[in-house]
């Protein structure tokens, strides 16, 4: 299973949310680049890379600062955060940018999800961030009555080929995962599945992996040190998919 940092950007500074609450956010560095590079030197093989921002507003508004970190770094990175038009998406990928992921708009916008998909491929991630299994959309200010299993099914039919589901109300928590929800959800998608939300340390990411995952998206543990990413990626492997 890969390990993948998160490097969640708002107001140009590398922050975390508590259970995406804008209004509880802890800054943990000034200069995400540097952060980028610090998480790529200790092993890291992909970074998760989201515009807090973007996600707020709708449109992409810290790409500077991702495409500063996309050229810093040696490892693939994928971002998220306000991808909601075909041009973002385009610039992202243009720019280097391994893979986009895409939330509110997959929920939203079936015409933009294929078109991505169809121009993109592999390239076009869904992001499915829930609470209690429903889901959330735009930048996890609204709730949905969408179950995000029936979600991750319709869409793997439309050619989804990889979702990174979160568990809003874990994350930033430190309060460790739902593991038999996730393991319940995994089962019934056809498609890799990356998780995000609650790791508090590196028993969860061994249980974690037991469930199928393809990868652990790790936030808040890092930044505290709950997580030390060598010892972590030592306990699982390289941490690189097949």
């Amino acid at each position: 299973m890969e390990i993948i940092p998160a490097v969640d950007i708002r107001g140009g500074r590398c922050v975390r949310l508590y259970q995406g609450d804008y209004g509880r956010e802890t800054v943990f560095a000034n200069n995400p680049v540097e952060v980028a590079r610090r998480w790529q030197d200790e092993g890291a093989t992909r970074l998760h890379v989201v515009d807090l921002d973007g996600a707020r507003e709708g449109s992409p508004v810290n790409a500077e600062l991702v495409g500063r970190i996309v050229a810093a770094v040696r490892v693939p990175v994928q971002v998220g955060g306000g991808l909601r038009q075909m041009p973002a998406i385009r610039r992202y990928l243009d720019a280097g940018v391994d893979r986009v992921v895409l939330g509110t708009a997959a929920v939203k916008d079936r015409a933009l999800l294929s078109q991505a998909v169809a121009e993109h491929g592999q390239r076009v991630v869904v992001g499915v961030d829930a609470r209690t299994g429903m889901v959330a959309v735009e930048g996890w200010e609204e709730q949905t009555r969408l179950a995000a299993a029936e979600l991750m099914s319709e869409l793997a039919g439309l050619g989804v080929s990889r979702f990174i589901y979160t568990d809003t109300a874990r994350d930033g928590t430190l309060e460790g995962p739902d593991l038999r929800g996730i393991e319940g959800l995994v089962a019934g998608v056809s498609v890799p599945v990356i998780y995000a939300g609650g790791v508090s340390g590196v028993d969860d990411l061994v249980r974690l992996a037991s469930l199928g995952l393809e990868g652990a998206i790790v936030g808040k543990a890092l930044y505290t040190g709950d997580v030390v990413l060598r010892e972590a990626l030592e306990v699982l492997g390289s941490g690189q998919p097949a």
